[in-house]
């Protein structure tokens, strides 16, 4: 009943899900596994949970990194999805930063109206509302939503279509600004969603899109960012490829070093390319990354990064050493789950997210609990799960880390800090 439930449930694409080709190169298999955000609660503890398979491929034909299989989205992103994103300190000011330089850069006023995509609890545009700047957010998931509205950001709860970015450009007009921080990896149809920002961009507008880079997450052994709500992976060869399909130019990128490397990419409807977009696509072409000869040993190195990890915790467990870990999120969940680290061997997880606190991990099934559990119950060794957000982490825990515990952060390889 279960596999008949889950062949309901999802697709296993033979195309691009950009350009359309079935040049696919498989490049990655990390099992069936459970879907990451989909946290347990502890008295359903025992029933069996839907899995889904989670294999990697490189488009020959437009260079595009994807997952193979696609997961109803009403799945995906249920009325208890977990993710808030104003659990983060570093995240908050990151958003600031970008929300305020935008609208100096774009001299934005009253008159003018910003829309994001994915919105989640209004971290983001919370900030344009204090400088008196129209905004709408568009994010599907109810409570994030809710929590929106709550701090002044009109929201549509709403997943975003190309159908109804012609009703949002009907309604509320076209935008200045268009964010969409880590979401373009996330929908189910890419180059809707990419049409679906030129309805509703000014002709004179800019896009502003954030996403993690395919090359650090390759170079730095990042697998733990594959999971079933990221789609694609994406290199800016194919993103200015995907945003050309669609009359939009990729004008200038940014990178970042949030989560473990991410681009920022600014689209607009008249190409006027800049040296940071030149400069980039040259020297991801010059190390190949638009041939599928680079991705061949990928699949050995992240069995090479798991063995490893492995064999650390049996180690330490094995010496009488208690493991906790830190980050309760969908990249941890990848973690555990393909390296096979349950509850029998990572005692429990911390995370802020108060949503997440008492529930369970997906698979691995580790009882997440409230941060303050790493003094009050004092592990030997906590496994960094959120490593993206290490320095944050680190100090925001320096009481543990001053009673003699310490860090294992599991990636490009495992490091005890």
């Amino acid at each position: 009943m279960l596999l008949q439930q889950r062949k309901n449930l999802s697709v296993t694409e033979s195309a691009c899900r950009s350009c359309g080709s079935e040049a696919l190169v498989p490049i990655l298999d990390l099992g069936r596994t459970p879907l990451a955000d989909r946290l347990i609660r502890p008295e359903n503890a025992g029933e069996e949970e839907l899995v889904f398979p989670l294999e990697v491929a490189f488009c020959a034909d437009c260079t595009l990194v994807q997952i193979l299989e696609t997961v109803a989205p009403e799945i995906l992103y249920a009325d208890d999805y977990p993710y808030f994103s104003s659990f983060s300190p570093a995240l908050l000011a990151h958003s600031r930063a970008n929300a305020m330089a935008r609208a100096d850069e774009r001299g934005l006023d009253s008159d003018s109206l910003v829309i994001e995509l994915a919105s989640n609890d209004g971290y983001l545009l919370k900030n344009y509302v204090e400088r008196g700047i129209p905004v709408l957010g568009i994010d599907p998931a109810d409570g994030p939503a809710a929590d929106a509205e709550k701090v002044g950001v009109r929201t549509l709860c709403a997943f975003f279509t190309e159908q109804l970015a012609q009703e949002v450009a009907e309604k509320y007009g076209r935008a200045d600004v268009i964010h969409g921080n880590n979401v373009l990896a996330h929908v189910k149809d890419t180059n809707g969603f990419v049409r679906g920002i030129g309805h509703i961009l000014k002709d004179d507008g800019v896009a502003v899109l954030e996403m993690p880079h395919l090359l650090p997450l390759m170079e730095h052994i990042e697998f733990d960012t594959i999971y079933h709500e990221h789609h694609c992976y994406f290199s800016l060869i194919a993103l200015d490829k995907l945003f050309r399909r669609h009359g939009l130019f990729i004008n200038r990128v940014e990178q970042l070093a949030l989560h473990g490397g991410s681009l920022r990419i600014f689209a607009e409807r008249t190409e006027n390319v800049d040296a940071s977009v030149t400069e980039l696509l040259a020297h991801e072409r010059a190390i190949g990354l638009d041939s599928a000869d680079y991705y061949r040993e990928f699949a050995a190195r992240v069995a090479g990064l798991r063995d490893k990890l492995v064999a650390l915790v049996g180690q330490l467990r094995a010496e009488g050493k208690r493991v906790a870990a830190y980050g309760a999120a969908a990249k941890g969940a990848t973690m555990v789950n393909y390296c096979g680290l349950d509850h029998t061997q990572i005692d429990f997880v911390v995370d802020r997210n108060v949503n997440k606190q008492g529930l369970l991990m997906p698979g691995a099934k580790i009882p997440i609990m409230a941060p303050e559990a790493l003094l009050e119950k004092r592990p030997d060794y906590v496994l960094v799960l959120a490593w993206n957000f290490i320095d944050e982490i680190v100090a925001q825990q320096a009481g543990y880390l001053a009673t003699g515990g310490k860090f294992i952060v599991p990636v490009p390889e495992p490091k005890v800090l």
